[in-house]
């Protein structure tokens, strides 16, 4: 049998156990052109919170009912598709369920001799990519600046900030907890770095890391912290926009922003993005993070959960905070 998580009930703010259910169903086949795949590690990561809410985005939300949503690395347990073959290792968007068929041109095959395969859904996955192109494509940045990285202990923010740091850049986070300050500070090469839990004014203590402004913003989490980093742009600042991790629970939408003078007088550009839109270039991307990781410059550091049955809550965790790193599921044998 296949033991799957579903979208039970659309949350409403911050998402609740009740909300996924656990069941069981037959093993899916593969039809002509997919392969079967028996996940070893899920990912678990904040866009899915936007996926379960019903109305238009990037990505069509998840039907009640339906298998929830995300990144799986495994092994091929039947193909019908020629670049695979029973015992390769692929990572596949299959989500949350222990077997899961996807479409062989769609899948990714890993060498679990090069690095861990989990990797495959952290540093050299979708987060790594992200941050790579985040950064370097959308916020440019040059060799003596200032980046300023929220979220910066998360899955694309701590790469992102060694990314910055390899490029030559003084890089400040911003984080939940005095652990995770202590690990980017300590581990990771930031400049510097503050709790935004227990810092009474987030602008004061911006201006005493970054005294000089801020040149890049990696914008992971948005509301206060954002609000605060927008008055520090230098001219000619550029602004990163990758997730908004506060505002994904709100049961009402923040107005905001409402400081866009400074676009004005700092001549600041600001850019979403989506790590689709570089699908042409992830060879690209992955060549160099896999590179920075051999040579030991790039650090990243996994969060693992046992269990699928564990998924719900460790979900929920990581949109609170909990996590340091990327946060994955490790299936049962």
């Amino acid at each position: 049998m296949n033991r799957r998580i579903v979208l039970a009930q659309r949350p409403t703010g911050l998402p609740r156990e009740t909300d996924f259910r656990l069941e069981e169903a037959a093993v899916p086949e593969p039809a002509e052109g997919e392969i079967l795949v028996r996940a070893q590690f899920l990912s678990l990561d904040p866009y899915m919170r936007g996926r379960m809410n019903e109305g238009a985005s990037y990505a069509p939300g998840v039907a009640l009912g339906e298998v929830m949503v995300g990144g799986a690395v495994g092994e091929v347990i039947a193909s019908r598709h020629p670049t695979f073959g029973e015992g390769d290792i692929a990572q596949v968007y299959t989500g949350w369920q222990q077997f899961g068929v996807a479409a062989g041109e769609n899948a990714h095959k890993v060498d679990p001799a090069l690095a861990p395969i989990s990797t495959s859904l952290g540093v050299l996955g979708m987060p790594g990519i992200t941050a790579y192109f985040g950064l370097l494509d959308v916020g440019q940045p040059q060799t003596g600046e200032t980046v300023v990285v929220s979220g910066a202990a998360g899955a694309v923010g701590s790469l992102v900030g060694q990314i910055a740091r390899i490029k030559g850049c003084r890089v400040v986070g911003v984080a939940g907890s005095d652990a995770k300050v202590a690990w980017v500070t300590d581990e990771l090469g930031f400049a510097g770095a503050f709790n935004y839990k227990t810092t009474a004014d987030y602008g004061v203590t911006l201006s005493e890391l970054c005294p000089d402004g801020v040149d890049v913003y990696f914008d992971n989490v948005g509301g206060a912290i954002s609000d605060a980093v927008l008055p520090r742009m230098k001219i000619g600042g550029r602004i990163s926009v990758c997730g908004q991790i506060s505002q994904y629970n709100l049961n009402a939408p923040e107005i905001g922003p409402r400081q866009t003078w400074h676009f004005i007088v700092k001549r600041l550009v600001m850019r979403g993005f989506l790590v689709f839109d570089y699908a042409d270039r992830y060879s690209e991307a992955l060549q160099e993070l896999a590179g920075w990781v051999r040579e030991g410059t790039l650090s990243y550091r996994e969060d693992i959960v046992a269990g699928l049955d564990r998924a719900p809550a460790a979900f929920i965790g990581m949109l609170q905070g909990d996590n340091i790193g990327k946060r994955l599921i490790r299936m049962d044998s």
